[in-house]
C-alpha cells in the first residue's frame, strides 16, 4: 500500500530526470551514434535508480527525500542550468530572440564575473592555449550563467530555512528516512558529528569552483588535453562546476540545520524533565 502510494511521484520525477538527461540532445543535433546511445542509457539508468529511491520505504542514496522542497530545488537549479546552456548552443545552428538574450545576458555576467583568480577565469584558463577564441567566449558566458543559477538557488533555499522554518514545515523530520548514508550509533554525538560535516561540505562546497579548474589544468597539461568541441560536452562540463559546489553548500546548510533542530529538542526534553523532578538530584 506504501508503494502504490509513492509510485505516481516516483514515476513522475523518473520522467523529470528522463528530460533532464535528454534535454541537450533534444535541443542539439547528435553529433554521433555512440553519443546517443550513451545519453539513452545513461536516461534509463537514472530513471530506474529515482524510481527505487522513491518507491522503497527507505532510501539508500537519496537524503532528504521527505522533506521538500531541497532536492526539488536542486533538480529545478541543476534543469535551469542545462536548459540555459543548451539554448546559448542552440543558438549557434538556430539563433532566436530567447538565445540572443540570453547570449547578451551571459556576456553581461560573465563579463563582470571574469576577474582575476575567480571561479570563472580560472575555468576559461584551464582550457589549453590553442582553443578557439569563440570557444572561450562561450565557456564565459555559460559560466557566468550556470554560476547566477548556483547563487540563486543557495539564496532561495536560505529564504526557506529563514522564512518557511524548513524542514520542519513538512512534519516531523525522520533521520532515518532522510539521511540514509548518516548512522546516528556511529558514535560520538550526533549534534557534533552533523556539524563537522556540515563545515566540511561548506568547505569543500567553496574550494571546489577554484578546485576543479585546478585539477582540470593538470589533467590538461599531464594526462590529456581537455576538448570540448562537442557542445553537449561543453553543457555538462560547466553545470557540473557550477551545480556541484551549490549542491554542497545547501547540503551543509541542511546539515547544520538538522543539528540546530535536533539540538533544540534536547533542550526542550532536559527542561521537561526538570520540571517534571525526572533528572537526578
Amino acid at each position: 500500500m506504501a508503494i502504490s502510494s509513492t509510485l505516481p511521484g516516483a514515476v513522475l520525477r523518473a520522467i523529470c530526470v528522463v528530460a533532464l538527461v535528454t534535454l541537450p540532445s533534444m535541443l542539439l543535433p547528435i553529433q554521433s551514434k555512440d553519443g546517443a546511445q550513451i545519453v539513452a542509457l545513461v536516461a534509463i539508468f537514472g530513471a530506474i535508480f529515482t524510481l527505487v529511491e522513491y518507491t522503497v520505504a527507505s532510501p539508500s542514496f537519496i537524503e532528504f527525500r521527505s522533506a521538500p522542497p531541497f532536492n526539488r530545488l536542486r533538480f529545478i537549479a541543476l534543469f535551469a542550468t542545462v536548459l540555459v546552456l543548451s539554448l546559448i548552443m542552440r543558438g549557434n545552428e538556430a539563433p532566436s530572440t530567447l538565445t540572443l538574450v540570453l547570449q547578451l545576458l551571459g556576456e553581461r555576467i560573465g563579463g563582470s564575473l571574469d576577474f582575476p583568480f575567480s571561479p570563472v577565469r580560472l575555468i576559461i584558463l584551464m582550457m589549453p592555449q590553442d582553443t578557439p577564441d569563440y570557444t572561450l567566449y562561450l565557456i564565459r558566458i555559460s559560466a557566468g550563467l550556470a554560476y547566477l543559477v548556483s547563487l540563486l538557488s543557495i539564496a532561495i533555499f536560505g529564504l526557506l530555512l529563514r522564512f518557511h522554518h524548513w524542514p520542519r514545515r513538512s512534519g516531523a523530520f525522520n533521520v532515518w528516512v532522510n539521511m540514509p548514508m548518516f548512522d546516528p550509533t556511529g558514535g560520538g554525538d550526533v549534534v557534533k558529528r552533523l556539524n563537522r560535516d556540515s563545515q566540511s561540505n561548506l568547505i569543500l562546497g567553496f574550494l571546489l569552483p577554484f578546485v576543479f579548474p585546478a585539477i582540470g589544468k593538470l589533467v590538461s597539461i599531464f594526462v590529456m588535453p581537455i576538448t570540448v568541441n562537442d557542445p553537449q560536452t561543453l553543457i555538462w562540463m560547466v553545470a557540473a562546476w557550477a551545480f556541484l559546489p551549490a549542491s554542497l553548500l545547501m547540503r551543509g546548510i541542511a546539515l547544520s540545520r538538522v543539528a540546530q533542530l535536533i539540538h533544540k529538542q534536547r533542550k526542550r526534553e532536559y527542561a521537561r524533565a526538570a520540571a517534571e523532578g525526572l533528572l537526578p538530584v
